[in-house]
């Protein structure tokens, strides 16, 4: 026998019996819904792996509804003898009251930008033709739907004001159809433009039609679930059939590819992004539309870098001169002029060389270079002219994240979006000429921050990596070991964990809660190497520095692991469901949400291919050894005392499955060896980042109670 073989056979021990026990493995306090086992078994490399659940990938069947409807009266009535349910309903929707918007858009002098008085279900679009003008409502999402099940997604409008597109989307699934408003009238056109996903909408600057990226109509019944491929953009002009639409782009040789398109501002050119997988990576192309006014739809699309696994993230042009910032020779990044002219790489010009602060992001604004840059997982704005040369920075409020800048070339003002984890989101206008940021319509302060702090710590991971996170507290916090804390996490796709103000959290902290977010391994926070340091057959190293954070916070009695819960979603549910296998006795909740837990079938759904590039391919031989090595539904062990599980998902997931957690969620019952609960809450109508705002605070208020049940956490003394 070889030795992948043996460690194989080793892995399927485990493996086959994850959920292969039912309640006889340990004691429960009540009866689960009984789960199906089929006797389905694939076999990979010569492994065969049992996948008992693999019914309930059937999302629309009947015996899948019947079970998700028991889990989901069994969640409720276990919730419903919470003793803290209700005070954080009550609690976090007053916290939720104040007003928020986004960070407008600017198209002919008009500001556009969502913005919700407190407790809409959703937030409505609005226009400005001045920073100090009243707002026009230009569309009321409240009025789609009167349980905001159907999503307004995306919006943008024409340049010269007269139209908007915005898309709808069911139960905020990533489906959507664009629809067109005219904006003086409130008259919406006969367009109804279908299977849009992944996508920018960008108008030529004639303001006749618009760019947009969608894909075939999926197959009847799977529409949900369906692997994607075919991606390609198009063009859509107004008053025309979507059968008329032009094909702009697309790439038969990768139909696995994501393919964007956006026009500059100058209108000249169209600039094509193309991506392999989710994240931050891409292949750059362009076509010189010529003439603004007529622009040259159906223009050859021509390369500027085809390079897969490198930055190329444009901010702007001047002219012929496209400014991006690269991790080129860069895993920091750098931002470089490109010549369309003659665009290949030894032509590029250096502008911004790199730093030892990471480049996130950035836009070119009035003929100025807008870089934020992360320093420990906080933002700085720094300012450059279109030469590289430094312009100082913009002074922020305090030690926080920028989490949008907008602007136009062709205006000197910059707009940007600064929260913290005690300072709500607040958009600012930055004048260059006064140095002066002011706010744009200011949210009131609905808690009293001044009770608490929000402090940055270091933990050393496994190999000695310094890993940084954030706890947020009452500022005369105990250091005794006795604190209900909550632990958050995410890890992947480059993406960086910043701070971020979340009004839910403050009901936590009043009640002696610490609230604690982790910038581990996989993220951005210090570049590329810190992102690829735990991507794919390095996955591992993330859910080290996880633990790592978690350790610390407990030798350094922040709390203990009978106080200790742990969230995330997404990529940050598989997080959480991995290590609370590997360190059980860590923690005493998990709450993995909307997660990935089965790295062996997570490339059979809707966009699942383009995460190979991240975890790995389970149909390699030596990415699924990885991968199999600590995937969830895999990895379960009958008979082992796991934390309090709460698994949360949305029947219109088409992102990650919900599948994903109806399989974990059920290996977790029948697999749990001691008394501790792990409930399943499905939300109905719902998505993988989408709930209306009523729905979205009883998800919380939910998670929150169960969390304060398990970590010890009491009401305040009246």
């Amino acid at each position: 026998m070889s030795n992948t073989s043996r460690i194989a056979t080793a892995i399927l021990a485990c493996t086959l019996s994850a959920g292969a026990l039912a309640a006889e493995s340990g004691p429960q306090q009540f009866t689960y819904p009984a789960a199906r086992r089929a006797d389905v078994v694939d076999e990979y490399f010569g492994v065969k792996v049992a996948d008992p659940y693999r019914w309930m990938e059937e999302a629309d069947s009947k015996e899948i509804a019947e079970w998700v409807a028991a889990q989901n009266r069994l969640t409720l009535a276990y919730l419903e003898r919470s003793p803290l349910r209700e005070h954080f309903r009550r609690r976090i929707t007053e916290l939720w009251n104040y007003p928020k918007l986004t960070t407008p858009i600017v198209e002919n002098g008009r500001l556009f930008y969502r913005r919700n008085s407190g407790l809409q279900l959703q937030s409505p679009i609005y226009m400005k033709s001045s920073a100090k003008a009243a707002p026009k409502l230009v569309i009321d999402a409240n009025a789609l739907s009167p349980d905001g099940s159907v999503s307004l997604a995306n919006f943008r409008a024409s340049p010269d004001a007269r139209f908007i597109a915005y898309t709808l989307s069911e139960g905020g699934a990533d489906w959507q159809t664009v629809h067109v408003r005219e904006i003086a009238t409130g008259r919406d056109l006969p367009e109804a433009l279908k299977w849009m996903r992944f996508s920018f909408l960008s108008w030529t600057n004639d303001s006749r039609g618009f760019f947009y990226s969608r894909y075939p109509e999926p197959p009847a019944g799977r529409v949900l679930e369906a692997q994607l491929s075919g991606h390609a953009l198009y063009y859509h002009r107004l008053g025309t059939p979507q059968s008329a639409d032009r094909l702009i782009y697309e790439r038969k040789d990768a139909p696995t590819d994501f393919v964007l398109g956006w026009v500059t501002e100058s209108g000249r050119y169209l600039v094509v992004e193309t991506s392999k997988a989710a994240g931050p990576k891409s292949r750059l192309y362009y076509a010189d539309l010529e003439d603004p006014r007529r622009p040259r739809i159906g223009a050859p699309v021509k390369p500027i870098v085809e390079d897969d696994d490198l930055v190329h993230a444009v901010l702007g042009n001047a002219g012929p001169l496209l400014y991006i910032h690269t991790d080129r020779d860069a895993p920091r990044q750098k931002v470089v002029a490109i010549d369309l002219r003659d665009p290949r790489v030894a032509n590029w010009k250096t502008l911004v060389a790199e730093g030892k602060d990471a480049i996130r992001k950035g836009d070119f604004i009035g003929g100025r270079i807008v870089l934020e840059y992360l320093t420990d997982a906080r933002s700085r704005l720094a300012l450059f002219d279109r030469a590289g040369r430094p312009q100082g920075e913009i002074a922020l409020p305090e030690a926080g994240t920028v989490t949008e800048i907008r602007g136009r070339e062709d205006s000197p003002a910059i707009l940007y979006s600064f929260t913290s984890a005690l300072y709500p989101a607040t958009v600012f206008i930055y004048d260059p000429r006064t140095r002066k940021s002011t706010p744009f319509d200011p949210p009131p302060r609905v808690a009293d921050a001044n009770r608490y702090e929000s402090r940055q710590y270091f933990a050393t991971s496994k190999d000695g990596t310094r890993v940084p996170f954030t706890a947020t507290a009452r500022k005369d916090l105990p250091r005794d070991g006795n604190n209900p804390t909550l632990l958050l996490g995410y890890g992947g796709f480059s993406l960086s964990q910043m701070p971020f103000y979340r009004p839910h959290v403050i009901a936590w902290l009043e009640l002696g809660g610490v609230w604690v977010s982790s910038n581990i391994r996989g993220g951005g926070e210090y570049g590329d190497d810190w992102y690829r340091a735990a991507r794919a057959e390095k996955r591992q190293n993330g859910f080290d520095d996880f633990i790592a954070v978690a350790e610390h916070l407990v030798r350094e009695k922040f709390t203990a692991p009978s106080r200790l819960a742990i969230l995330g979603g997404s990529n940050g549910g598989l997080l959480v469901a991995t290590v609370s296998q590997q360190r059980p006795d860590l923690y005493a909740v998990a709450m993995p949400a909307v997660a990935v837990t089965d790295m062996l079938r997570f490339d059979k759904f809707t966009g699942g291919r383009a995460w190979t590039l991240e975890y790995g391919s389970p149909a390699d031989p030596a990415q699924f050894m990885q991968l199999i090595k600590y995937s969830p539904l895999h990895n379960v062990k009958a008979g082992t005392c796991y934390p309090a599980t709460f698994v949360t998902t949305a029947d219109h997931d088409d992102r990650v499955v919900p599948s994903h957690s109806y399989k974990y969620g059920a290996a977790m019952q029948a697999g749990q060896g001691c008394s501790r609960p792990v409930l399943v809450r499905v939300e109905p109508k719902a998505s993988h980042g989408y709930r209306p705002t009523d729905r979205l605070i009883a998800e919380i208020a939910d998670q929150w109670a169960f969390a304060a049940e398990h970590t010890g956490m009491r009401a305040a003394k009246p």
